[in-house]
Protein backbone atom coordinates (compact mmCIF):
# COMPACT_ATOMS: atom_id res chain seq x y z
CA UNK A 1 0.00 0.00 0.00
CA UNK A 2 2.95 2.11 0.76
CA UNK A 3 4.79 1.48 -2.51
CA UNK A 4 1.36 2.92 -4.05
CA UNK A 5 1.00 5.61 -2.45
CA UNK A 6 4.62 6.86 -3.37
CA UNK A 7 3.96 5.60 -7.14
CA UNK A 8 0.95 7.87 -6.87
CA UNK A 9 2.83 11.19 -5.84
CA UNK A 10 5.61 10.72 -7.66
CA UNK A 11 3.09 10.43 -11.16
CA UNK A 12 1.25 13.58 -9.25
CA UNK A 13 4.29 15.36 -8.70
CA UNK A 14 5.34 14.77 -12.63
CA UNK A 15 1.80 16.15 -13.61
CA UNK A 16 2.15 19.40 -11.81
CA UNK A 17 6.00 19.84 -13.18
CA UNK A 18 4.80 19.34 -16.84
CA UNK A 19 1.48 22.00 -16.51
CA UNK A 20 4.22 23.96 -15.56
CA UNK A 21 6.53 23.82 -18.79
CA UNK A 22 5.72 26.33 -21.66
CA UNK A 23 4.21 25.06 -24.13
CA UNK A 24 6.29 23.71 -27.05
CA UNK A 25 6.02 25.66 -30.48
CA UNK A 26 7.87 23.51 -32.78
CA UNK A 27 5.11 23.54 -35.42
CA UNK A 28 5.12 27.26 -34.94
CA UNK A 29 6.33 29.29 -38.00
CA UNK A 30 7.51 32.87 -38.97
CA UNK A 31 6.96 32.80 -42.50
CA UNK A 32 5.41 30.56 -45.05
CA UNK A 33 8.17 28.96 -47.32
CA UNK A 34 7.86 30.66 -50.57
CA UNK A 35 9.10 27.81 -52.59
CA UNK A 36 6.05 26.21 -52.96
CA UNK A 37 3.50 26.61 -49.80
CA UNK A 38 0.27 27.63 -49.29
CA UNK A 39 -0.52 30.31 -46.47
CA UNK A 40 -3.70 30.69 -44.80
CA UNK A 41 -5.21 33.65 -42.44
CA UNK A 42 -8.31 33.41 -41.14
CA UNK A 43 -10.00 36.74 -39.27
CA UNK A 44 -13.12 37.86 -38.01
CA UNK A 45 -14.58 41.14 -39.01
CA UNK A 46 -17.03 42.72 -36.53
CA UNK A 47 -20.32 44.33 -37.97
CA UNK A 48 -22.81 44.70 -35.28
CA UNK A 49 -25.54 41.70 -34.98
CA UNK A 50 -23.31 39.34 -37.23
CA UNK A 51 -19.48 39.02 -37.89
CA UNK A 52 -17.76 38.53 -40.97
CA UNK A 53 -15.71 35.18 -41.52
CA UNK A 54 -12.40 36.08 -43.80
CA UNK A 55 -10.13 33.25 -44.61
CA UNK A 56 -7.46 34.16 -47.23
CA UNK A 57 -4.85 31.92 -49.05
CA UNK A 58 -1.68 32.56 -50.94
CA UNK A 59 -0.33 30.03 -53.35
CA UNK A 60 3.36 30.40 -53.24
CA UNK A 61 5.59 28.86 -56.03
CA UNK A 62 9.16 29.59 -56.89
CA UNK A 63 9.03 31.93 -54.61
CA UNK A 64 6.07 34.20 -56.75
CA UNK A 65 2.54 34.63 -55.70
CA UNK A 66 0.47 32.60 -58.12
CA UNK A 67 -2.47 32.97 -56.50
CA UNK A 68 -4.60 34.75 -53.83
CA UNK A 69 -7.90 33.41 -52.62
CA UNK A 70 -10.21 35.61 -50.44
CA UNK A 71 -13.60 34.16 -49.33
CA UNK A 72 -16.16 36.16 -47.20
CA UNK A 73 -18.86 34.83 -44.96
CA UNK A 74 -21.52 35.92 -42.47
CA UNK A 75 -21.64 33.96 -39.47
CA UNK A 76 -23.38 34.97 -36.14
CA UNK A 77 -22.20 37.42 -33.49
CA UNK A 78 -21.02 36.06 -30.20
CA UNK A 79 -22.41 38.98 -28.61
CA UNK A 80 -20.24 41.20 -26.18
CA UNK A 81 -18.56 40.51 -23.04
CA UNK A 82 -17.61 43.21 -19.71
CA UNK A 83 -14.04 43.70 -19.85
CA UNK A 84 -11.62 46.09 -17.81
CA UNK A 85 -9.42 47.74 -20.39
CA UNK A 86 -7.19 50.60 -20.33
CA UNK A 87 -7.35 53.72 -22.48
CA UNK A 88 -4.89 55.70 -23.95
CA UNK A 89 -3.55 57.83 -20.64
CA UNK A 90 -3.24 54.18 -18.85
CA UNK A 91 -6.76 54.51 -17.34
CA UNK A 92 -8.13 51.18 -16.37
CA UNK A 93 -12.20 51.28 -16.86
CA UNK A 94 -14.70 48.72 -17.88
CA UNK A 95 -16.34 48.78 -21.09
CA UNK A 96 -18.18 46.43 -23.39
CA UNK A 97 -16.19 44.34 -26.04
CA UNK A 98 -16.96 41.91 -28.88
CA UNK A 99 -16.71 38.38 -28.48
CA UNK A 100 -14.41 36.84 -30.17
CA UNK A 101 -14.29 33.21 -32.08
CA UNK A 102 -11.53 30.30 -31.28
CA UNK A 103 -10.10 29.10 -34.57
CA UNK A 104 -9.61 24.86 -34.06
CA UNK A 105 -7.88 24.37 -37.76
CA UNK A 106 -7.22 20.37 -39.05
CA UNK A 107 -4.70 20.13 -41.70
CA UNK A 108 -5.04 16.62 -43.67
Amino acid sequence: MRKIKQISLIILSASLVSCNEKENKEDEVSSADKKASIETVLSVQHTGASDILITRHKVWKDHKLLKEIVKRDTIPALGDSLQVVEDDNGNEHKALVKKDYEFYITVQ
